[in-house]
């Protein structure tokens, strides 16, 4: 597994994919890239040492849409993003 350390104020996030695949009545699969919303939510896998310590690693956070640089680590979607751009942080209990 790669060791990234976000600088400059950046949080990592993964990406957990939700169910987004829509169908409608009959049947036809609508893409997710077709009229569909992104969940913009992930979990905190590393913080910049420069960064407000509001969020955690573990904690599942709520992000600004069309935020970040999204990356492929280890086979799983990530978001590197400024830590201004995070909205809220779930409580225990209520993650994805």
């Amino acid at each position: 597994m790669k060791k990234i350390q976000p600088l400059n104020n950046n949080v990592l996030l993964v990406i957990e994919k939700g169910e987004e695949t829509k169908k409608t009545a009959g049947g036809i699969i609508i893409p997710d890239t077709v009229g569909g919303e992104k969940r913009n939510e992930g979990v905190v896998v590393a913080i910049a040492t420069d960064a407000p310590k509001d969020v955690k690693i573990g904690d599942t956070v709520l992000y600004k849409g069309f935020s970040g640089s999204e990356m492929n680590v280890d086979g799983k979607q990530h978001l590197l993003i400024q830590y201004e751009d995070l909205l809220a942080v779930y409580a225990k209990g209520d993650a994805i």
